[in-house]
């Protein structure tokens, strides 16, 4: 009973499931800010003996990673409904295009599409509806799940290197993932609108 009591005050066995959880929760519903639950488990780990870094990199990682697969593989076995919701609006010669793209360069598609805010969901669900195959598009998602682990992480750490006190650390990290997306989503909006005018 001491020992079942114990686990519900350690920070790592709520900390723990709580990244994994969180991770994989907004990986499939877009409604968790998942890069500030790593930057904030990471400033955690970098202020406190609770967590550990590594332990928390893996785990954002594989929660990423599931979410990513069930996303594309909903896209493969729903393919019908998905290339008609991926397809609106697009005339034929985009989507011949994007096929021909994923053909040559999927994995760098994969990988971008994870590290741009709004791009992971388009992106898998446009290889899943295009056939990408699965041999390719799993090494391409461990690796791109993997560099963002490690990059929203680093934020983390680079609050954690701030300050010492783990509360203000966390919200820093929180902070800091949340600036960084919003000025990573003015990019990716400013260069898609300057690609459609440069189309037209």
């Amino acid at each position: 009973m001491i020992a079942l009591a114990g686990s519900f005050t350690d920070p790592s066995a709520i900390g723990y499931p709580a990244v994994f959880g969180g991770v994989l929760l907004g990986s499939l519903v877009p409604v968790v800010p998942t890069g500030a639950v790593v930057g904030a488990a990471a400033a955690i780990a970098t202020t406190t003996d609770h967590m550990s870094l590594p332990i928390v990199v893996l785990l954002a990682t594989v929660g990423a990673l599931l979410g990513d697969l069930a996303t594309f593989g909903v896209a493969r076995v729903g393919s019908d409904a998905a290339l008609r919701w991926v397809a609106r609006g697009q005339p034929p010669e985009r989507l011949a295009a994007a096929r021909a793209r994923f053909a040559t360069r999927g994995w760098q598609l994969v990988v971008v599409g994870r590290l741009v805010p709004a791009g992971r969901i388009p992106v898998l669900l446009a290889a899943g509806t295009l056939g990408y195959p699965w041999r390719r598009l799993v090494p391409a998602a461990v690796a791109a799940c993997l560099l963002w682990a490690i990059a929203y992480a680093a934020l983390g750490i680079v609050s954690g290197g701030l300050f010492d006190n783990p509360l203000i650390a966390t919200l820093l990290a929180a902070l800091l993932v949340l600036v960084v997306g919003g000025l990573s989503s003015l990019v990716a909006t400013y260069v898609r609108r300057r690609r459609r005018e440069a189309d037209r």
